[in-house]
């Protein structure tokens, strides 16, 4: 039966997690650092000269290694943002609040800074007999030295984040010579700082109370999702530990209350009270649970990852209706996500009417209509091409058709177009305006206009 969640107000008492080893906080922690050397290295990494990932929000391009993603190519970031959203909702309904335990920023973030203060102010026993302790020269220097620590990691944490829009080795130097714009100082002291609050002050209450993904989460859970359950019918009733206890160990369950669940869950839940909004499934009190059940020679999996099915007597299906929903509708989006990017453009072309001049007559007897091209060059390198027309019989640009445009350049021109009066049958038809890059005839775009007789 679920325990009812306590109410925002209550008065906030820090909950200081006893550490504890198992298979399952060494994954967390190798999570914890994959994730974080990730998160730290792929701005030094280079691709053609610059940032591999890079989103230029001065310039609205988006690099990632050799995608270049203009506002045109909107589309691929809807693919992007989709995906991420589907793969999330896949693996929630698949292995539960895998995300919230191992990957969210939330808990990698509050992970380094509860080693850290392990690091600084001991295990859980001292760091309670410090808060309790009077003021001192040893609890100011070990109060300073932890949050000064906390507040290298936000700084580092704000300039990792910055250098994915700021390429980060003129990040560096520029930060520590006073060289970066405001905004740069801004944003890294901003997001430093929203890392400092939710990791170090902040903690298990952002799980609890602001994060949005824990309560549309139960939309996608059902009883074949895993979650982390206590074993009611192998741990109850719990024993004492007491003579009776001892006597008769074949009427008691194998749950001995010791309460180390309790005491390593970084939310402070009791996860034999069922499942809870607040677990986040870190799975480190089944890593307590199981190390009490080899000190009393008990079989592991009394607190385990399993399903209400499963408890219940049943087989976990991980291959059902939703799964399989989530997995189709993933495969499809992968699929046009390719071919998107399979089939995208390097050049662009757009072609304006001119609204001063409709239309007019000249010499020989032609049409002549003006048109504003806009060609855009998407590539990282210049390039050369050639603006034709077709459609109409004799149709010809007045003028130069081409034209040198520079890596990531936009070339602006206005061209005539003469079509021979006699060609012209109705006072609008449909031209063809197609620009072809010299280097290669199959990246050629054309884009269609109007062309008025008079």
């Amino acid at each position: 039966m679920a325990r009812p969640q306590a109410p925002a107000y209550d008065k906030h008492v820090k909950i200081r997690p006893r550490p504890v080893k198992g298979r399952f906080q060494t994954l967390r922690k190798t999570a914890v650092v994959v994730l974080l050397l990730i998160f730290h290295a792929l701005p030094f990494f280079q691709w053609n000269g610059r940032q591999a990932i890079w989103f230029d929000l001065a310039n609205r391009r988006f690099y990632i290694f050799d995608l270049n993603i203009w506002p045109q190519d909107f589309i691929l970031l809807t693919f992007i943002l989709l995906g991420l959203a589907l793969v999330l909702f896949f693996v929630t309904a698949l292995l539960g609040r895998v995300w919230c335990g191992y990957a969210c920023p939330q808990t990698v973030y509050t992970e380094v800074f509860l080693w850290i203060e392990e690091a600084v102010e001991g295990n859980r026993s001292e760091q309670l007999k410090l808060v309790r302790a009077p003021w001192s020269f040893n609890k100011i220097v070990k109060r300073v030295a932890k949050y000064g620590a906390w507040i290298l990691v936000g700084l580092i944490t704000g300039i990792g984040f910055v250098a994915y829009f700021y390429p980060i080795r003129q990040l560096i130097p520029d930060f520590f010579t006073g060289s970066l714009p405001l905004m740069g100082y801004f944003w890294i002291l901003f997001y430093g700082g929203f890392c400092y609050m939710q990791a170090g002050i902040m903690r298990e209450k952002f799980c609890k109370f602001m994060c949005p993904y824990a309560r549309f989460q139960g939309a996608m859970f059902d009883r074949d999702t895993l979650i982390i359950a206590y074993d009611e019918e192998r741990g109850e009733p719990r024993r004492r530990l007491k003579r009776k206890d001892r006597e008769n160990p074949e009427d008691l369950g194998f749950c001995v209350d010791c309460t180390m669940c309790v005491q390593v869950c970084p939310t402070g839940i009791d996860i034999r009270d069922g499942l809870q909004l607040e677990c986040i499934a870190c799975a480190l009190c089944i890593d307590a649970c199981d190390g009490m059940m080899d000190q009393i020679g008990a079989p592991r999996g009394l607190i385990r990852y399993t399903s209400t099915k499963s408890l219940e007597g049943g087989t976990t299906r991980f291959l059902r209706p939703k799964t399989f929903g989530y997995g189709l509708v993933l495969s499809v989006a992968f699929t046009l996500f390719i071919f998107a990017i399979v089939t995208k453009s390097n050049v662009d072309l757009s072609i304006v009417r001119d609204r001063n001049v409709l239309s007019r007559e000249i010499a020989g007897d032609q049409i002549q209509n003006i048109y504003n091209v806009n060609i855009m060059n998407k590539t990282e390198r210049a390039r050369s091409y050639v603006l034709s027309v077709s459609g109409i019989e004799g149709a010809v640009i007045d003028g130069k058709t081409e034209y040198d445009v520079g890596a990531a350049q936009v070339e602006d021109q206005t061209i005539r177009v003469n079509i021979p009066k006699a060609s012209l049958s109705m006072p609008s038809q449909e031209i063809l305006f197609t620009v072809t890059p010299d280097d290669d005839a199959d990246d050629a775009v054309s884009i269609e206009s109007k062309f008025l007789k008079l």
